[in-house]
Formats: structure tokens, sequence, C-alpha cells
């Protein structure tokens, strides 16, 4: 079994599906709402640990109802909260996602995400450095996902990183990661290039190829996905799929990553395994909930006839 560390965010959401998107001002009436398990940071760990992987968490929650259900559900998801912290006074991270024909619009409160420290990361090291791959995002403090994709560097383990939600990443961050894996707004934000086809996103990957140290994955929704390294470009098409929720799939795609990088998958042999992954969890609705395990990923391969190389599995 291959061990996968996230750093990264907790958060409660609250889903709401619309018909559309309010104007200032305007009240809506939505059709559905959901409460439901999410965070970038916990949906990595979740996911990795559905594909097959121990999952170990480093975070925080609010000392709250929030936080004490998150705390019970990631347990019985068998993930290893040795490392997730209780924030005194501090509300847990809450995420309100506004659905649109399964495309979402999501307003983040970070809560207890913001006072995940490096000084959390320094105790987490043992962890760390017993990891065959760790994963970071930006809904922590900058300085905590510096300080871990530091420590990964350190302990000679492969280190990714999701940089959601989009913002400018300082590139001495950008140096500590192996693998960066930005969609379309994220590679733009992080670039200053417009990703509006496969040649933006071929001419934003190599970009970014100058920063990290190894590869670049840029997500391009049911389009697929560009992958680029030193030696060579990677297009791998979209999996055709009826689109229920979008919310997770970026998270289900880097925790997939990760756990096929650990099991010594070729970085294209990865990238199609998440690309199918990240295919099969926009099928469903939620963030945790909506994230397969290695056997769904596996009839779902076999039912579309899609050839894909399983981690772990000969």
């Amino acid at each position: 079994m291959v061990n996968i560390t996230v750093v990264g965010s907790i958060n409660m959401d609250l889903i709401i599906a619309l018909e559309r998107l309010p104007a200032a001002g305007e009240t809506l009436l939505g059709s559905r709402t959901t409460y439901a398990q999410g965070g970038k940071g916990a949906n990595q760990a979740v996911a990795a640990a559905r594909l097959g992987a121990s999952s170990v968490l480093i975070g925080k929650v609010g000392d709250d109802a929030f936080g004490a259900q998150i705390r019970h559900n990631l347990a019985r998801e068998g993930i290893d909260l040795t490392y997730l912290g209780e924030a005194a006074g501090v509300t847990t991270g809450v995420a309100v996602i506004m659905l649109v024909h399964g495309e979402n619009t999501i307003v983040v409160a970070r809560g207890a995400n913001d006072v995940v420290t490096p000084e959390d990361v320094q105790h987490a090291q043992a962890a760390i450095a017993h990891s065959d791959a760790v994963l970071c995002q930006l809904e922590v403090p900058l300085a905590t996902v510096e300080a871990a994709l530091a420590a990964g560097r350190a302990a000679g383990v492969t280190t990714i990183l999701d940089p959601a939600p989009a913002q400018r990443c300082p590139s001495a961050i950008l140096a500590l990661a192996d693998y960066i894996t930005p969609n379309r707004h994220e590679a733009s934000s992080l670039t200053g290039i417009a990703v509006e086809s496969w040649d933006d996103a071929r001419r934003a990957a190599h970009q970014l190829l100058q920063h990290v140290r190894k590869g670049v994955v840029v997500k391009l929704g049911g389009t697929g996905a560009l992958a680029v390294e030193a030696e060579a470009e990677h297009c791998i098409e979209g999996i055709a799929v009826e689109v229920v929720d979008t919310t997770a799939a970026g998270d289900a795609f880097c925790a997939a990553l990760g756990v096929a990088l650990a099991h010594g998958m070729t970085f294209p042999e990865a990238v199609r395994f998440a690309n199918a992954v990240g295919a099969l969890t926009v099928t469903r609705l939620g963030a945790q909930p909506s994230l397969p395990t290695l056997a769904e990923v596996q009839r779902f391969a076999e039912a579309r006839k899609i050839t894909i190389p399983l981690p772990g599995v000969s």
C-alpha cells in the first residue's frame, strides 16, 4: 500500500442547485439543498484512501458541530487523523456551492483553515518522510504550503501542487513542486495566458514547466488534460459523461495522480488514470460523496470500453 500525505483545507459544503446565478440584489429559490463534507485537502485525502492508499491529513477544523461531524466521517473513511487539529474559538471552514446545470460557483469562508501553520507541518515531519507523495493546494496559508512542499522535497518524496483556488503563487513555492495540476483558470492566473484552447494550454504548460521540477498537467474539464514534461507532451482526451456536479473533480484528479505516481506509473499513465477518475467523479452530487473507489473506476472503464492503467492492479 502506498502512503499519501495531504496538507490542506477541510470544509463543510452547503450545495444549492439553481437554474441560474442571481444578479446583485436578487433572491432566487433553489431546487435542492445538500450538506456534504469538502475542502480540497479533505477531498484529496478521502479520494486517495478510496483509491487504495494509506492517507494522512494535516489540517484543522473548528471547535463546533461541523468540526466534530467532519472528524467522525473522516475517521470512518480510514484517514489517519493524528495531525488533524482543532482550533479553539474558530469556526470550521464552510463553502457555499451554487450549482447551475452541474457547473459550480463557490464562495469559501476559510475559518480554521486560516490557522493551519508551518509548525503544524513540522509536527508531522515523520508522516511526510514516510510518504510516497505529498499533496498540497492553496486553501491554507501560503507559508504552510511552502513548508509542506519543502518538507516533502527534503525527504525525497514526490510533491504535487494543485494551485487552487486560482491566484498568483510565489515562484519559491512552484520550485518545490515536482508536479503542478492547474485547471484552465488557474493556469491563466499563474501565467497571464488566457487558456481557451489546446494551444493556449500548451503555452501555459511550457511556461509553468520552467518553474517546477518534473511536469505540468493543465486540466481542461470535459475536453481532457494536457500533460507536459521535459521530454514530451501528452494530450489526454476527455471522457464523455453526463455532468451532475464538478465540485470535487480537480481534487479527485490530483489525488489519483498522486496515487498512480506513488505506484510507479509513468507520468502519462498516471494522467490517463487521473482523467478517468475525474470524469467518473462529476457524474455524482457532492464533493466527498462523489469520490470513487478503485473498483468503481475499473467498472467505469470497462463499461465504456476505455483502456486505462490501474494503480496496484496487474
